[in-house]
């Protein structure tokens, strides 16, 4: 829908008709609801969808000038599909991922041009959503990237380049704030304390209403009888989120989420085995352990050259994942609160975070001599 929107003509490859077909039919009830709110008329819906090329045939790609791979993040199957296109798409065509998390460098060396290799990762809705992480491989040629940065001014996206690593800009910062949310569960707090002080901060929603929303099961293994942590025990009882109706939270029919008793449950069976004494959890603390962590590996990301620049990590947290316009993003907002804080703050906490939780050095550097990450 971005191309077709931009008048850029797409073929879209699926492996069965069923789920080409569905795909088509989303689109274009997509399209029709946009012009039934009169964005749109419906001669620009058919001129949209009338760019889309629906295939079952692989070599139907052989001619496109970009193709975009968005299969499930499994790197065996992303590597089959880099494998075929090296063998089926013309040369100097650009081969993206839309991964999410994976080692775009062990995707492009599968293919005898990783000059040619790139990641854009979309951020879901994707027809919604403004922020594309492009990122670029060890071998990933500057007019690929020079490209892609240009294409997605042309269909209005906010772009950022992102260096190799695993989760990128945004999904790597997301990964300490939901281990130090979800040992916070653990030690005394509920779902809705650690969600209501993330919506207060003004995101907008907390780490376990988003579980709930994208689906409690992403990136489950499967096995009902391999119950390693929270989530694994909800998954294994068919909590997989909003979908469902249950996930953290219980729904009702109007998708209204309400504490649940059977959660609490799991929780504290899951601190009593693991032998966490539960005590009262302060906001402040939540505070500390979920977000000023976010400006630790964000601290990081730049230390390590995996961003550009502290304001790009902002765009990223913005543009992608709703983080309060008036805060700035993580890092200018950091430098709000003044870096000796966050410093002090996680200090504070790091006893408690254990072996997960360690320092950027660029943080406690900045901090010590009274410096800001933005300028």
């Amino acid at each position: 829908m971005n191309f077709l929107s931009a008048g850029i003509p797409v073929t879209i490859f699926e492996m069965n008709q069923e789920a080409l077909d569905r795909g088509s039919g989303v689109m274009r009830k997509n399209y029709e609801a946009t012009a039934a709110k009169g964005r749109m008329t419906i001669e620009q819906v058919e001129k949209a969808m009338g760019l889309l090329t629906p295939t079952l045939d692989f070599a139907a790609l052989a001619d496109c000038d970009l193709i975009i791979e968005a299969v499930f993040e499994q790197m065996d199957v992303k590597k089959d599909i880099f494998t075929r296109l090296d063998k089926t798409v013309k040369q100097g065509a650009i081969l993206a991922s839309n991964t999410s998390y994976l080692n775009i460098d062990e995707i492009a060396a599968v293919t005898s041009r990783p000059q040619d290799v790139v990641g854009m990762h979309f951020f879901s809705p994707a027809n919604v959503m403004k922020l594309l992480e492009v990122v670029r491989g060890a071998k990933t040629a500057p007019d690929v990237l020079v490209t892609v940065m240009g294409l997605s001014k042309k269909i209005r996206k906010v772009a950022v380049v992102a260096g190799v690593c695993h989760g990128f800009i945004g999904n790597r910062m997301l990964m300490p704030r939901q281990v130090e949310a979800t040992k916070l569960l653990l030690e005394g707090a509920t779902p809705e304390q650690i969600d209501r002080v993330h919506v207060e901060f003004g995101m907008p929603m907390g780490p376990f209403q988003m579980a709930d929303l994208a689906g409690v099961d992403i990136g489950w293994h499967r096995d009902p009888n391999r119950i390693e942590n929270i989530r694994d025990a909800l998954c294994a009882i068919d909590r997989w989120g909003q979908k469902k109706g249950a996930g953290f939270y219980d729904y009702d029919e109007k998708r209204r989420p309400s504490p649940s008793p059977v959660v609490q449950q799991i929780i504290e069976d899951f601190a009593k085995k693991q032998g966490v004494e539960r005590r009262q959890i302060s906001d402040e603390e939540i505070v500390e352990r979920t977000l000023y962590t976010m400006v630790n590996e964000g601290a990081k990301i730049l230390e390590e050259g995996m961003a550009q620049r502290a304001s790009d990590i902002d765009v990223v947290w913005v543009y992608g994942y709703g983080w309060p316009v008036y805060r700035g993003g993580p890092m200018f907002w950091a430098d709000t609160v003044g870096l000796q804080n966050i410093v002090d703050g996680l200090k504070r906490q790091e006893e408690r975070m254990g072996s997960d939780f360690s320092f950027s050095k660029l943080l406690l550097d900045k901090a010590a001599a009274g410096e800001k990450f933005t300028r």
